[in-house]
């Protein structure tokens, strides 16, 4: 696989999947656009990183949630980069809460970021996605918004459900010119998952038949093949990176 003179939009990428997503392109050969909505310092040292790689990169503080900042996102990455070859819709949060005790303006905090700001990023770059010859979208799921059940992240699940629904819409509707494919993980060893409790731990890991997360670059390198050419006859894909989650039963 080779991104040489590809521009990348990685969001939430200061840390995490994101970050090694944005690594992953830069090894490519791909310049790339770090974005994040609070950790900026994070973020600078991200594009250290791919600098010292040898490619080209910026930050970009932006909420996916809010329209005007994901217009200036694309605005910015227009004014230093020319163009847009590939769009990874990454940014997610996630607030873990007994069902009964969440609102609506918790629902709503979720599927904004999500699932809206997802839509957001793909229609505000898709203009600028199908000038070039094999672009892409990548979006970010979760194995949760298809086979996992878990009411105290039900807002989150749902968010991810919608996106892979999303995702098979946006397929149809940039169709031909932009391919649109989505990567489900299930546990990943991120930052967002470092202090859950170790016997709630134990117990998932026997549900995996790798019996381990995953690391966040392997989750990378399944987005980097949906995005590359080597994936060319792929569009509306849900690809599950779970290490057999749920198959050993519970």
């Amino acid at each position: 696989m080779s991104f040489g003179n590809k521009i990348v939009i990685v969001t939430g990428s200061s840390r995490g999947i994101g970050k090694a997503t944005a690594l992953t392109f830069a090894r490519l050969g791909a310049d790339v656009v770090v974005n994040c909505s609070k950790s900026i310092q994070e973020a600078e040292l991200v594009v250290e990183e791919i600098r010292g790689i040898g490619q080209g990169a910026i930050v970009v503080r932006a909420d996916v949630s809010r329209e005007t900042d994901v217009i200036e996102m694309i605005d910015k990455t227009l004014t230093h980069f020319g163009r847009i070859d590939v769009l990874v819709n990454n940014a997610g949060i996630v607030d873990d809460k007994p069902f009964m005790d969440k609102t609506s303006d918790d629902w709503l905090k979720i599927l904004k970021t999500n699932l809206i700001g997802s839509f957001l990023c793909a229609k505000h770059s898709y203009a600028h996605l199908k000038k070039n010859s094999g672009s892409s979208i990548v979006n970010v799921v979760s194995s949760n918004g298809i086979d996992s059940f878990c009411p105290d992240s039900v807002d989150y699940d749902a968010s991810k459900a919608g996106l892979i629904s999303l995702t098979r819409n946006m397929a149809a509707e940039f169709a031909p010119e932009v391919r649109v494919n989505a990567v489900a993980p299930g546990w990943v060893m991120t930052e967002m998952n470092k202090d859950l409790p170790k016997d709630f731990v134990e117990s998932e890991l026997k549900r995996i038949y790798q019996n381990r997360f995953a690391e966040p670059g392997e989750i990378a390198n399944v987005i980097g093949f949906l995005a590359s050419e080597s994936a060319s006859f792929m569009t509306g894909s849900i690809v599950k990176v779970d290490g057999g989650y749920g198959a050993k039963g519970s």
